[in-house]
């Protein structure tokens, strides 16, 4: 059962992505109001850490999921508590953390679901391509 939940939470979080960093180029003021709603992927993420746990699966599922939930901890913390802008700053003590769990969340996604399934595994590379190109078009520069 962790493994198809594994796949769609990685498609749901690209595909949020996605949409996401397209938005942010034109509709700002929804991100910035509906933004959050990104952050509930932690319920889905933090049960498949507890399936994993049952089912008794490799280590490397729960490591990932714990990166991507400390991910989406850190983008809580610095966008939503914090309200830290991060991204104009560039100031590498924030972004190194932040960058670092942002590609180790998404390089989880596709290789836990590339050892599975070689047809999911390269959806799932599709969509993180897909998600890092629209992150570097849109992203703005401070």
């Amino acid at each position: 059962m962790l493994e198809p939940l594994f796949f769609a939470l990685g498609v749901v979080n690209n595909l949020a992505l996605i949409s996401i960093f397209i938005l942010r180029d034109r509709r700002l003021d929804l991100i910035q109001r509906y933004g959050w709603l990104y952050l509930l992927l932690a319920l889905p993420a933090t049960y498949a850490i507890v399936l994993a746990r049952q089912e008794q699966q490799p280590p490397q599922y729960t490591i990932f999921l714990i990166l991507y939930l400390a991910f989406l901890a850190v983008e809580a913390l610095y966008d939503w508590v914090l309200k830290i802008p991060f991204r104009e700053s560039m100031d590498w003590r924030l972004l190194v953390p932040y960058v670092a769990l942002y590609i180790s969340s998404s390089y989880g996604f596709v290789v836990m679901v590339w050892k599975d399934s070689v047809p999911g595994g390269l959806l799932m590379l599709l969509l993180t391509v897909g998600q890092f190109i629209a992150n570097a078009v849109t992203h703005r520069r401070g």
